[in-house]
């Protein structure tokens, strides 16, 4: 007996593959690229806001290379990269105030980001369902 799958759940599975596509690019770009700025620029990430900033761009520049070699474009590599920036740069305010440690700035950041990823995603579904 063979089951035929609905446009509908494929494309569904289009969409949650890439989105656990873009988690681990974004581990990659952390575990990657965190020890190279860490050996040029000892003490670069000593503050939680820099390193909240690096590590945004760590993971940003993992998702874009994935995405670029996943065939997506620069408009949706592009917001999915912001999706790593907004995060941190709605916290940051609150941060400099005093309002919040540098420990919920990143771990907010973090949180905050998986959400921002599926906005991204949402605004282009079409893209994403087809790769």
């Amino acid at each position: 007996m063979t089951t035929t799958q609905s446009p509908r759940s494929r494309r569904t599975r289009h969409l949650v593959r890439h989105y656990l596509e873009m988690v681990v690019a974004m581990l990659a770009g952390m575990v990657v690229l965190g020890p190279v700025h860490g050996f040029l620029w000892p003490g670069l990430d000593d503050r939680a806001d820099v390193a909240a900033l690096v590590m945004a761009t760590d993971m940003a520049i993992g998702m874009a290379a994935w995405m670029r070699f996943r065939g997506h474009s620069w408009p949706a590599i592009t917001e999915m990269s912001a999706a790593m920036y907004v995060p941190f740069a709605l916290l940051l305010v609150p941060f400099w105030l005093g309002a919040v440690s540098g420990g919920v700035l990143m771990t907010a950041g973090h949180v905050l980001m998986l959400p921002a990823m599926a906005l991204a995603m949402w605004w282009r579904v079409d893209e994403y369902a087809h790769h």
